[in-house]
């Protein structure tokens, strides 16, 4: 393990997207900012947060709107009070370095690109380019010059950022607490399980899930947790699988829970994912994944080496793909243990210590 990095800097985190709603960006931010604090790095955390009460220290910059962008809903960081609030923290606070997520969002990532007198280090997630995107990305591209670092999340990421933005960036993918997986109490259960946890919205491929399930061993039981815009049409419509346990909105702690518990865990995103975080999660949780044979996907498991990849919209293969995970007991070994290892290397403990070597650099170049 690399040494400890201790430097006395102040860094100001600003995600454009609301805490207070589950999301890979948001989820990303806190871990990172625990993990740096832990380092001995002094950071203010801004962002919108509706009605959460973290358990966490940070600047609630108010609630958020609701943007339908990339196949989802982004709870953006849109009101005036909002981004009065930041442009004023922003500018009366004296950081050496700003953290910037997802610089070409509207709102918050706009107000932080205006107001910044510190040098900016940026971290692109998004994965697809959309009309609308592209035109917001010419008319602030002229501020963008303020950014000191540009990191994407994976080549996806890279490659939308670049399209939009121009620029070169540093790909670094996202961290996860492995501890947090590894370790900790097991759900009960009494019978093979598969979980699903996300949005309920298209691009999740919830529904491609939903309609493999009468195709697979009706004595395995799927937990399906999270909610969305289709939740209530899709509990309806499937409301005949008697061995699908829909959970709602779960905790961190029990999410983590049920991942050790499940034999897979399933991710059958149709697009849109730029990178697959979720799944090294469940690596991490020595759970085996299945899960689509996407771009963000792909340049975190392999098919057949950390996970069993399967067509994207195709039902019939992923209740293969599930019966083989549930059977195929030297197969499922091999990819438990090379996931394990593959999670390893996106400890969010190295990624906090790269960012923070840039947030070094940015201060030394500054002076």
């Amino acid at each position: 393990m690399a040494a400890p990095i201790i430097i006395s800097v102040k860094v100001a985190v600003v995600c454009p997207y609301s805490l207070g709603f589950p999301g890979g960006v948001q989820s990303q931010v806190v871990a990172l900012t625990i993990a740096m604090r832990a380092s001995g790095v002094t950071v203010d955390l801004y962002a919108p947060c509706d009605d959460l009460v973290p358990p966490y220290q940070m600047v609630c910059l108010g609630p958020s709107l609701r943007l339908r962008a990339n196949g989802s809903i982004a709870p953006t960081g849109l009101r005036p009070k909002t981004l009065f609030r930041l442009f004023r923290h922003l500018r009366e606070n004296d950081y050496d370095v700003i953290h910037l997520h997802e610089p070409l969002a509207p709102g918050p990532s706009l107000v932080t690109l205006i107001a910044a007198r510190a040098p900016i280090v940026a971290t692109f997630h998004r994965q697809g380019v959309s009309n609308v995107y592209r035109l917001f990305g010419r008319v602030i591209r002229p501020l963008t010059s303020k950014i000191f670092r540009r990191f994407a999340v994976s080549p996806e990421a890279a490659k939308t950022a670049t399209a939009v933005a121009g620029g070169s960036y540093e790909i670094l993918g996202n961290g996860v607490d492995l501890k947090r997986f590894a370790e900790g109490p097991i759900w009960p259960k009494e019978a093979p399980t598969v979980l699903f946890l996300g949005r309920h919205e298209s691009r999740k491929g919830l529904e491609v899930l939903l309609r493999a399930v009468p195709k697979c061993d009706p004595s395995i039981n799927f937990w399906i947790a999270g909610d969305g815009p289709e939740s209530a049409d899709l509990q309806g419509k499937y409301a005949n699988l008697e061995n699908v346990e829909w959970l709602g909105r779960i905790s961190d702690a029990e999410a983590a829970s049920r991942m050790r518990a499940a034999d897979i865990y399933v991710a059958p995103s149709l697009f849109g994912e730029s990178f697959g975080v979720v799944l090294l999660e469940a690596m991490a949780a020595s759970t085996l994944v299945v899960a689509s044979d996407i771009d963000g996907y792909r340049d975190v498991a392999r098919d057949r080496k950390e996970a069993i990849l399967v067509p994207p919209g195709d039902s019939l293969r992923l209740a293969e793909a599930i019966e083989t995970g549930l059977t195929d007991t030297s197969l499922v070994e091999e990819l438990v243990n090379a996931g394990q290892k593959r999670a390893s290397e996106f400890s969010i403990e190295e990624i906090a210590r790269r960012y923070i070597l840039a947030f070094e650099e940015a201060t030394k170049a500054d002076n």
